[in-house]
């Protein structure tokens, strides 16, 4: 575990006139990005960091100890997002990951949300008095990703996934129902791979997912494990997927809702997230059957689920309460996380762990880092994809396997290789 936490600092934030599209400001090293529906946040700089293998809760304390240092200086109080944030990143699963969860405090910040642009800067108090308007990235993204690259399993081809597929159908009985099994693809592109058109390509072309970027891990997550905002929490639950077909699309959607195996899939998703919400809300709503989210690409089984906070547990604290749900791990967890740590021969790292941000008053939003990829620290020419699919009894490998290539297709087409990774013969 380590921290930094400088000291004499202010936060200042002050209202700016809408600075346009967000991502022209996407570019500086060592930014982080949060972007949804052309809302959110593209950060600059970097005052400190908490990183944690173990106990990503000690990010929490280690937050509030920094937020009581800083004299804060906040022209818009009552906006959630404004005033200093805190930016996280957690591993999957502590005990199988050479990986750490990484939370960052970012020194300045561009915000926009419901209509109310901020910039927010944390420095010196003289420095922050001649804070001047935001200026664009010194370098402009311009142009499309360069086409090609070589893509290769980054650990079981697809005969060998298929067959740890079966292996856990074996497995499941009364009392282990459920295991999320990914897949990863290693793909070296011909040039040094840039975060921040990865960006612009996914927050572009999936508008409705929360598109993120957080020390080279970049994604455009549809499943949002946690919002609180102003005491109200919603978890969206994503469980039960097909691939989409253009015109079939509607015959699709109908498949899926009576779909036995994606529909238990899905219940068994929702009781884990309220079982635990329920914990710390009162006032719970949860659905009493799903809706379909329609993506470019697939299309998922959702719910919501509600509830008033109580005790003041910040999102944060929720997120970690929260993870790792039944969508992304199984039922029991336990036991199916050690089915995923002998199934799957790779390293999660921060794949399908929570990935958002905190303000000082606890509110914020966690989603689950789905859709993505980490680019690799030491050669940025090479970037690891994830992809996983939900185990239950009804499950099919191939079909699983299938599913897996539709859910890569955001990152590839991403990175300018429209097709998913050839079934291996």
């Amino acid at each position: 575990m380590s921290a930094s936490r400088p000291a004499g600092l202010c936060a200042r934030t002050v209202p700016i006139p809408d600075p346009g599209p967000l991502d022209a400001y996407l570019g500086e090293p060592g930014g982080m990005a949060w972007l949804r529906r052309g809302d959110g946040f593209v950060t600059r700089g970097e005052v400190c960091r908490f990183t944690t293998k173990d106990d990503p809760s000690a990010a929490q304390a280690w937050w509030q100890q920094f937020c009581a240092t800083l004299d804060v200086a906040n022209e818009l109080p009552d906006a959630t997002g404004t005033g200093p944030l805190l930016f996280g990143s957690m591993v999957f699963d502590p005990g199988h990951t050479s990986s750490q969860s990484v939370f960052v405090v970012p020194r300045a910040i561009i915000g926009r949300r419901n209509g109310q642009s901020w910039l927010t800067r944390i420095d010196t108090p003289a420095n922050t008095q001649r804070m001047g308007p935001p200026r664009r990235a010194a370098r402009p993204l311009t142009g499309t990703p360069p086409a090609g690259g070589v893509k290769s399993p980054a650990s079981l081809d697809a005969d060998a996934w298929q067959t740890a597929v079966a292996s856990a159908l074996a497995s499941l009985d009364d009392t282990f129902t459920k295991v999320v099994l990914a897949r990863a693809v290693d793909v070296r592109a011909p040039e040094p791979i840039s975060p921040w058109r990865l960006v612009r390509e996914l927050a572009a072309k999936y508008p409705t997912c929360w598109t993120f970027h957080l020390d080279g891990l970049v994604g455009a997550s549809p499943e949002m494990l946690v919002r609180r905002d102003h005491g109200l929490a919603m978890s969206r639950v994503l469980a039960g997927t097909i691939r989409r077909a253009g015109e079939l699309d509607h015959i699709l959607a109908q498949t899926l809702t009576e779909s036995s195996k994606n529909l238990v899939e899905h219940e068994l998703a929702v009781a884990s997230v309220a079982s635990t919400l329920a914990r710390y809300c009162v006032a719970m709503n949860v659905p009493d059957a799903p809706s379909v989210l329609q993506l470019p690409n697939v299309l998922h089984l959702a719910s919501e689920v509600t509830g008033i906070v109580r005790n003041g547990a910040s999102a944060l604290e929720l997120a970690i309460a929260l993870h790792p749900t039944a969508a992304v791990c199984g039922t029991p967890t336990d036991l199916a996380r050690t089915t995923i740590a002998s199934l799957e021969h790779f390293d999660r790292g921060r794949f399908a762990g929570p990935v958002g941000w905190q303000d000082a008053a606890g509110d914020g939003e966690f989603a689950i880092a789905l859709r993505c990829g980490q680019i690799d620290p030491a050669d940025h020419h090479a970037i690891r994809l994830y992809a996983g699919c939900g185990i239950v009894d009804g499950s099919d490998p191939a079909e699983e396997y299938e599913e897996t290539r539709a859910k890569l297709v955001p990152m590839l087409d991403a990175l300018g290789l429209s097709q998913p990774t050839p079934r291996a013969t």
